[in-house]
């Protein structure tokens, strides 16, 4: 009697994931052909914005092993 409870709700699970998935699909498609003018700008600034945080973590972590270093904190991973 059980059986066709996890039949059921797999089918139905994969007929609105597929649907969602479509219209996600075919949203962004429809959208990409209206702004590609602006995709260059959107990713220069994101580019930008990764640099920083890089930059920004590269600084903190430099700092962090200064800091430690001189407080006579062992951080070798040996």
């Amino acid at each position: 009697m059980m059986d066709w409870v996890p039949l059921v709700f797999v089918t139905f699970k994969v007929l609105v994931f597929g649907t969602g998935m479509f219209f996600a699909i075919k949203w962004h498609y429809e959208r990409g052909k209206k702004g590609r003018e602006k995709q260059s700008a959107v990713l220069r600034a994101g580019g930008k914005v990764a640099a920083v945080f890089v930059l920004s973590l590269l600084g903190l972590s430099l700092l962090t092993f200064g800091l430690s270093r001189m407080l006579g904190l062992d951080l070798t991973f040996a």
